[in-house]
This record gives structure tokens, C-alpha cells and sequence, in this order.
């Protein structure tokens, strides 16, 4: 028979990615692949990590050009753009407190 602890552990492991051990990077690396892929669009976010952040399209106005806002974005561009926020977070959730406070400066998720 399951316990309630037994159904606890079991509900709270999709809800948080896997901690980064010392000496266990290659496991971790494979078991973040899955995390990741396991969420709502989970190759985009695999893609952010791979390959860096979305470079947003820009916009003339005016003989200026500036990047798109968000809002301006097409639909397959916002949603990259929320993946790449996630890819970052789902790293960072994932490295212990010693190695994130080593880290924390970086911008693209792929330097982690």
C-alpha cells in the first residue's frame, strides 16, 4: 500500500527539477533534458538552452529602429520568448545555492 509520504514524493518529483550534485553533471544534464521536455513546449525550451535566447525582431518607427515589445511579437515569437524565461528559470531551480550565487550573472542559459 502507497503512503500519503509515498504519494507526496511522488506528486512533488514533476514539480521541481532535479538539483545539481557535485561530480553528477552528466546525470543531472540528461535528467534536465527530460524536465524540461516534459513541460508545455518543452523542445522550444530545450532550444533556449542549446541554442541562446531569441534575438527579437526589430521594428522601423519613425526612420527608428527599435526592438519589438512583447506585445508586438507574433504568437510562435512570444512563445519562444516565454521558454527562454523558462529554460533560465528551470537552471537555476536546478543548481544548489553555492553554485548559484557563482552563477547568477549570467544572462543566457546556455553559460550555466
Amino acid at each position: 500500500m502507497t503512503t500519503l509520504a509515498d504519494k507526496a514524493i511522488l506528486s512533488g518529483a514533476d514539480n521541481r527539477p532535479p538539483i545539481l550534485e557535485k561530480n553528477m553533471y552528466d546525470s543531472w544534464r540528461s535528467r534536465m533534458e527530460l524536465y524540461m521536455m516534459n513541460r508545455q513546449h518543452g523542445r522550444m525550451i530545450l532550444e533556449s538552452v542549446e541554442n541562446g535566447l531569441l534575438l527579437w525582431p526589430t521594428i522601423d518607427e519613425n526612420r527608428v529602429t527599435r526592438p519589438k515589445k512583447y506585445t508586438e511579437l507574433y504568437a510562435t515569437e512570444a512563445i519562444q520568448a516565454d521558454c527562454d524565461v523558462k529554460a533560465t528559470n528551470i537552471i537555476l531551480q536546478g543548481l544548489p545555492p553555492e553554485v548559484y550565487a557563482l552563477e547568477n550573472n549570467h544572462k543566457v542559459a546556455k553559460e550555466l
